[in-house]
């Protein structure tokens, strides 16, 4: 978890948060018990595609049929299908599901906890923010804030969303707690040797250290996703007849010392005119 995601890191945007929440439970760790509402901490961003007959651009509607009757089912008709393992199909209608004797559908149980730095990247799956649900929920809310954030630690528990239970991360950002999903580590797959195990010399080494040094830090906010931007210039080209430009084509890299040197020229360069 990055440090900035603590309680007391660094200035962070406000958010428009949704105000419908998308789960609502109780957080127990110990004795201590608060109810809480989850809602999406993120938010698509992008332009909207639909897809379209080509030919006259009329939008694209996707039937329900089955299979079996040769006709178009309503929502209410659809239920959940198991196929055993030898091809019989085991339904399971939405109360099948409601029924399942699990705490975590209605229960976030910290099951324990880990160094903040101690969670893999790579499990982070989608982020909420928890809030209190109730009066009586405020202070032992701002306790478990308080004592995340003193300890530096994720709490780890387990908790039900959309018909599946899932691991997740507790930690503060700022007075409010953020519940973040996670893979479970099966889902995670190994490299299995996918990298590249070619020396580097020494020098090369080097040369890439100080090259990461001069290098400026990033400020997030400033970046800006470019493919949404270049897809609406391609609308706007086609809208008038004509195509963007190609964007130019990145050469593979021939004497890796002296790309390295010269990127090092030009971040001097850059850090002269920017001080």
């Amino acid at each position: 978890m990055p440090a900035a995601a603590e309680a007391g890191g660094m200035d962070v945007p406000t958010m428009d948060v949704p105000t419908q929440a998308v789960w609502t439970g109780w957080i127990m760790f110990g004795l201590v018990s608060l109810p809480v509402q989850l809602f999406p901490a993120t938010r698509r961003h992008g332009v909207d595609l639909h897809e379209v007959h080509a030919t006259d651009g009329a939008r694209i509607r996707h039937r329900r049929v089955c299979q079996a009757e040769r006709r178009e089912v309503d929502r209410p008709e659809i239920a959940k299908g198991y196929e055993t393992p030898d091809g019989r199909t085991v339904v399971l209608r939405e109360e099948d599901l409601e029924a399942l004797p699990l705490l975590s559908k209605h229960v976030i149980e910290v099951l324990g906890f880990v160094p903040v730095d101690g969670l893999d990247p790579l499990l982070f799956s989608r982020g909420y923010y928890a809030a209190p649900h109730g009066q009586s929920g405020q202070r032992p809310y701002a306790l478990l804030v308080a004592a995340l954030a003193r300890a530096e630690r994720a709490a780890v528990a387990k908790v039900t969303l959309q018909s599946r239970e899932r691991l997740a991360a507790l930690w503060p950002r700022r007075d409010t707690l953020v519940v973040q999903t996670l893979l479970w580590p099966e889902e995670v797959r190994e490299p299995g040797g996918m990298g590249s195990t070619t020396p580097v010399t020494g020098q090369e080494l080097e040369l890439a250290s100080l090259l990461m040094a001069q290098l400026p830090s990033i400020d997030l906010t400033a970046l800006h996703d470019e493919y949404a931007m270049a897809l609406e210039q391609l609308v706007a080209a086609k809208e008038s007849g004509g195509q963007p430009m190609p964007p130019p084509e990145p050469e593979p890299t021939g004497d890796l010392m002296a790309a390295l040197e010269e990127s090092l020229r030009k971040a001097a360069d850059q850090g002269r005119t920017s001080g």
